[in-house]
């Protein structure tokens, strides 16, 4: 196990959810941390939460001048991508190709950036990025729009960015971690899980009690931090994470 103190970490949709929980989580590991987001009043009330370990920075992570300036001015040892929007819900009929195509040009957009600044700067070696996909990578989702192909391209570019960062011999380790649950608590999960709901004619709490073990920001945040300690076995470029724990995917 790798001690996380003193490293350098750039954490994205930082202001809420589990970008916040990871922030946090690091904080307590003794990294330093700059979180990104695009609320003001979110970071803000990060760095009361958080304390002195934290600065934050006001951008859109999908703007590739920012992956750019922090991978090359701060040269992160840690790099978490969890920036995501809620996408537009409906079903295919409801949606426009602008409002399905929506998380492709957020969420996708970002870890492109981001992934691509830290192989072509490069990183150091011994880095690691850990970008946060979605269980609806692997089942889909069909309320929201191009949602799951987002979510499964940013899971691609995981592998991608590991053969680049091995064929060049950065060393440089990526992960995509992907929750395979609702995660209890966070605005997306709200929107999805009354979005379903209504759709199968039952209320958001029954939705939600599919999931006999819930699962939080916190424990997303705890395999993130596994993952950056390089817990993961190499080789391994996804996780799961449930609320009843952490698996492999190949």
């Amino acid at each position: 196990m790798t001690s996380l103190r003193e490293k350098v970490a750039v954490v994205t949709g930082a202001s809420s959810g589990v970008g916040k929980a990871t922030v946090q989580a690091l904080v307590g590991e003794g990294v330093r941390v700059t979180g990104v987001a695009r609320g003001g009043d979110g970071l803000r009330a990060l760095r009361d939460e958080a304390g002195p370990g934290v600065e934050t920075l006001q951008a859109d992570a999908s703007d590739p001048a920012v992956a750019d300036r922090l991978i090359r001015e701060l040269k992160p040892d840690l790099v978490v991508l969890a920036a995501g929007i809620q996408p537009p819900m409906g079903p295919l009929a409801e949606q426009t190709w602008e409002s399905f195509s929506e998380t492709w040009n957020t969420d996708l957009k970002a870890a492109f950036h981001f992934m691509r600044a830290a192989v072509a700067t490069p990183l150091r070696a011994g880095s690691a990025v850990i970008v946060v996909s979605s269980g609806a990578a692997i089942n889909g989702s069909h309320l929201s729009g191009g949602y799951a192909g987002a979510k499964r391209m940013q899971w691609l570019l995981a592998g991608y960015a590991q053969t680049q960062a091995n064929t060049k011999k950065l060393g440089i380790r990526f992960l995509a971690v992907l929750p395979t649950q609702l995660i209890e608590g966070t605005k997306i999960s709200v929107l999805a899980s009354s979005s379903y709901a209504a759709w199968q004619g039952i209320t958001p709490q029954q939705y939600m009690s599919r999931f006999e073990v819930p699962l939080d920001v916190q424990k997303v945040a705890a395999a993130i931090v596994s993952g950056l300690r390089g817990d993961v076995a190499a080789g391994v470029t996804a996780i799961a994470v449930s609320g009843t724990g952490v698996e492999p995917l190949g």
